[in-house]
């Protein structure tokens, strides 16, 4: 119950941000339109887009609640419910940022596999907000912060994507979905993707809440 309450915490700061809300949403947009002419360099990058979006909010969010998480956990709500909370936010709305751009997409561009390319996405999406909560974790300044997620996604891009470099990317998974999506591979591509993006929600919110777990300890006084 106590992460329901965070996650609407978060979702009420985000929307009093009205400015850099706007921006966020219209992020991908641009990253759309530059390869809009190819099917497929017009969805990666459209991609790439929502992940940097979802990762740069995710980063702001958490470090404007910085004040608010000691208070919280003096009240009684643990760890992981405050940074579990605050990732379910931020997943639910890149998740709806995604589904929006995806009918976008979808009018506008031939897909062949539709529904792959919403779950590339969303996937993209639901990867962004850990990935933006450790960010925030190791690097509590906004500006280092935004300066390291955008390195993140340039590498991403501009980084052979048979060589060991992109493997290690956070989004690469999208690249390999993408492809079954868009290029109609074999389903290899889709595996690699989905098994690429558990292991790295799982390194991101893991390494999350390890370090958000002893920032945000409790003090232990001597029994009198």
């Amino acid at each position: 119950m106590t992460a329901l309450v965070v996650a609407a915490l978060s979702a009420r700061e985000v929307s009093r941000r009205r400015t850099a809300l706007l921006l966020v949403i219209a992020l991908p947009l641009w990253f759309y339109l530059v390869r809009r002419d190819q099917t497929g360099q017009s969805m990666r990058m459209l991609t790439l887009g929502i992940g940097w979006a979802v990762s740069t909010l995710t980063l702001f969010v958490v470090n404007a609640s910085r004040g608010v998480d000691p208070r919280l956990r003096l009240s009684g709500a643990s760890t992981a419910a405050v940074i579990g909370g605050r990732l379910l936010a931020m997943t639910a709305g890149g998740v709806a940022l995604a589904t929006g751009y995806w009918i976008l997409a979808a009018i506008d561009q031939h897909l062949d596999r539709p529904g792959t390319a919403l779950l590339m996405m969303a996937l993209t999406a639901a990867l962004a907000a850990p990935l933006g909560g450790l960010v925030a974790a190791l690097l509590p300044r906004e500006l280092e912060g935004a300066l390291a997620l955008l390195s993140v996604c340039a590498v991403q891009m501009l980084a052979d994507p048979a060589g060991l470099t992109a493997k290690l990317m956070p989004f690469w998974s999208a690249r390999e979905i993408g492809t079954y999506a868009i290029d109609a591979t074999g389903p290899d591509y889709l595996w690699r993707g989905l098994a690429h993006g558990a292991v790295t929600w799982l390194i991101c919110a893991g390494g999350t809440w390890a370090l958000f777990a002893w920032r945000l300890r409790l003090p232990r006084y001597p029994e009198p």
